[in-house]
């Protein structure tokens, strides 16, 4: 076997299954050593190497790791979840807050994020309620997985097919947003339907002084603003012909221009281990690619009688890959040969792959974030936990959304 592909195919095993068994690697240094190899092996040079690696998507995800620091500082995120905890809120009232405050913020900012800081509150506004705690921990993970496929921003994946396909963000937002409200919807639906939200009689304190590390709990109602009026404008610049990225950078150079918060304080709540995952990935696919893998994978799917741009095919495709890999390198393996004219098909794998993460607890970084807080708290979130809670209710929301897409094909006549 060619050594460029044995590097990829073991280290994707790695990625699937988190680390390389016998080492302390996780899925960011299984990639950037997997990079690291194929230039000590000869498979890429250093220029080879560079030229894979898709800065405009490094620097998307950059600068919207920068604006969400801005409303992390500014108190937002924890504001909005106290109070959505205030004491004459009922379980199931909270639950519904919670779908949309997670699923909203989602579509907008990075659901990860949101996730690692939400998380917290939300552990201990059920514990000191008398609630239970894994519901709302299963429906947070779950809402911020859809929410983030309402937009071409909301989360890695999407910034990366956005780009590899020249997506429009208004166009993205018809294909995309719809299905997405839906399974919110059917979230919420779902979470009552599975029940367990009962409160206890003594339950009906306002919980005391809330507590999350590294994340303002009172609200600076000036820093929040601008991140509000500055998420308002790049918004607005998406919809032009001005390039995201630099519509990005504009942002991102503004928000460092602040009296209160310094460089390193917006540095430190950069996620800089996703931003070596996905170099790492952009120069294990080229390996790959250049290894002459892409090429014989491609032509396996044909001569299996696999047609790849069919709907069905191609969703179980996404379904299954998303679930081994995790959603971003499944995505970027896919599109590493992404034919022109295709954009009906970028905007099926942006909600199948995101949809995909609520099927099984690897599925999404969101879900290992969630179960990664709830640990800190006592709270074991296992793998036939988080299946038995959200597995049929992300089979569902993946039929939805083919349904969705066959009919979208018709009213934006792509089919």
């Amino acid at each position: 076997m060619n050594i460029g592909v044995l590097i990829f195919i073991l280290c994707y095993i790695g990625i699937g299954i988190g680390r390389l068994p016998g080492l302390a690697l996780d899925r960011t240094g299984v990639a950037l050593l997997g990079a690291m190899f194929l230039l000590a092996t000869g498979v890429l040079d250093v220029a080879q190497a560079v030229h894979a690696i898709d800065f405009t998507v490094l620097i998307l995800l950059f600068g919207l790791m920068l604006l969400s620091a801005q409303f992390r500082m500014g108190g937002f995120y924890s504001y909005l979840a106290i109070r959505a905890g205030k004491s004459e809120t009922s379980p199931a009232k909270f639950m519904g807050l919670l779908i949309a405050i997670s699923g909203g913020l989602s579509s907008l900012l990075s659901n990860d994020v949101i996730c690692l800081v939400l998380a917290p509150l939300v552990i201990e506004i059920a514990q000191r309620r008398k609630w239970q705690p894994m519901p709302f921990l299963l429906a947070l993970a779950a809402a911020s997985n859809v929410g983030s496929a309402a937009t071409i921003i909301g989360n890695p994946q999407n910034m990366f097919i956005g780009q590899k396909a020249g997506l429009h963000f208004g166009r993205f937002l018809l294909w995309c947003l719809p299905p997405t409200l839906i399974n919110l919807g059917m979230l919420y639906g779902w979470a009552i339907f599975r029940g367990r939200l009962d409160v206890t009689p003594d339950g009906a304190q306002a919980p005391p002084e809330l507590n999350a590390p590294h994340t303002a709990l009172t609200l600076n109602r000036y820093e929040t603003g601008k991140a509000v009026t500055l998420s308002v404008v790049l918004v607005i610049l998406f919809l032009t012909p001005i390039p995201r990225e630099l519509s990005v950078l504009g942002i991102a150079s503004v928000l460092m221009l602040s009296r209160k918060f310094t460089t390193s304080q917006f540095l430190g709540l950069v996620d800089w281990p996703l931003l070596v995952l996905f170099s790492g990935l952009f120069v294990l696919i080229e390996g790959f690619r250049h290894a002459g893998g892409l090429e014989a994978l491609m032509g396996f799917l044909q001569n299996s009688g696999v047609r790849l741009f069919e709907p069905v095919p191609f969703s179980i495709i996404s379904v299954v890959l998303s679930n081994l890999v995790s959603n971003v390198p499944a995505v970027m393996l896919l599109m590493a040969d992404w034919p022109a004219g295709e954009d009906a098909f970028a905007y099926l794998l942006a909600l199948t792959s995101t949809y995909a993460g609520n099927l099984i607890l690897i599925g999404s970084i969101a879900n290992l974030i969630v179960a990664g807080q709830a640990k800190k708290a006592g709270i074991e979130i296992s793998f036939r936990t988080h299946f038995k809670w959200t597995g049929l209710y992300a089979l569902f929301s993946l039929v939805i959304a083919v349904v969705w897409w066959i009919v979208a094909c018709r009213l934006f006549a792509f089919a």
